[in-house]
């Protein structure tokens, strides 16, 4: 659940203010990322984007349907989506993109660049070039990326170069940033909730995609929906449980489906993992067309849940923050109207055999 830490329209430094905060810090320590840079000066990661504008950043038309739609034609690119707590990569073309619900919804359906597209969050998008890596980044009016593009080796740069030229706003437009929101976890249950309701609601479901609806109709947030349902369905892990499944998938090769996302878009790599590194605070999966990086100090529960469909049963692991947010989830691979596959299923099965024998 989120509550808004203000309503009125951020307050930030001036453009020309900030900018000079930005160099001095990077001249300090040029190895932080956008992100950190950003919080380490108070600002969204968008807000200081803005600031650099005719530097190395130049402001796109946000025709969201138009540019994404024209992405086929640069050829390959690496996608980036991301939480606090992972960032997802994946090589591949943007090709098969569609739009629903006059705009609100978009897909974009490939073996290799696979997203679910909430436009409703999509407010700005920018051309950059740092440290000779171009991209385009999109924001949310909080500041916050929602989706990143960038060329890579193979992508077409001419037609990269066409895109960027075709797209770019003659005179940047004016951008109103918003506060950020808060999560918090919902720590209360609805009134008059029935459980024996929910459970038999739970039973009942037939597609994966009908969950996000079971928990509207009971108004129950994630991890209090994973809370209430017993021990039939979910079961509580410890956070070491995310390495251990990557890593059983990566020995047994079995293929899995990575979901990533944040507000704006889910991004989600089906297939195998196979080079796993343990950097820091950082678990990594380190492939050629597929990279993530899982900040495993900050996950506060992972649950493996069950799902009844028509299909069978389908089983999950679940990463969430102490907000309750999700960071990732995995899937075994599977197309709909195929049943799960029984090595990912013998695999959670062993992930939650020994992380409750660590418990015990």
């Amino acid at each position: 659940m989120q509550t808004s830490t203000a309503a009125a329209i951020r307050e930030s430094l001036p453009a020309s203010q900030l900018f000079q905060s930005y160099q001095a810090l990077m001249q300090a320590e040029p190895r932080l990322r956008a992100r950190e840079l950003a919080q380490r000066l108070g600002v969204s990661e968008g807000e200081l984007l803005a600031c650099r504008q005719g530097i190395d950043a130049w402001q796109l038309e946000p025709v969201f349907q138009d540019l994404l739609n024209s992405l086929e034609a640069v050829g390959r690119v690496m996608a980036l989506t991301r939480n606090d707590q992972a960032v997802h990569e994946r090589h591949g073309i943007y090709s098969n993109v569609s739009f629903s619900g006059e705009g609100r919804m978009g897909l974009v359906l490939n073996p290799d660049i696979d997203l679910r597209l909430f436009m409703q969050q999509w407010y700005c998008v920018f051309a950059v070039i740092e440290n000779d890596r171009h991209s385009l980044q999109f924001f949310s009016q909080q500041g916050v990326a929602v989706h990143k593009v960038y060329r890579t080796e193979e992508t077409d740069g001419a037609a990269w170069e066409q895109l960027v030229e075709q797209f770019r706003l003659p005179e940047p437009q004016p951008l109103t940033f918003t506060a950020a929101t808060t999560a918090t976890l919902a720590d209360q249950l609805p009134e008059a909730f029935d459980v024996d309701r929910f459970r038999l609601d739970w039973a009942a479901l037939r597609d994966v995609h009908e969950y996000h609806a079971l928990l509207r109709k009971h108004r129950l947030s994630r991890t209090q929906a994973l809370q209430q349902i017993g021990d039939d369905w979910a079961w509580h892990l410890p956070t070491a449980a995310a390495q251990q499944a990557l890593t059983l998938a990566s020995q047994r090769q079995c293929e899995v489906m990575v979901f990533v996302g944040n507000g704006g878009c889910i991004q989600i790599h089906s297939g195998p993992v196979s080079k796993l590194l343990e950097t820091g605070p950082w678990f990594n999966v380190l492939d050629p067309d597929f990279n993530l990086h899982l900040r495993v100090d900050q996950i506060a529960d992972i649950w493996a849940i069950e799902r009844p469909s028509t299909d069978g049963i389908i089983t999950s692991i679940e990463c969430f923050n102490a907000a309750g947010e999700s960071i990732m989830t995995l899937f075994g691979k599977r197309k709909p109207g195929q049943p799960e596959l029984t090595l990912w299923r013998d695999l959670v099965a062993q992930v939650k055999q020994s992380q409750h024998a660590v418990v015990a």
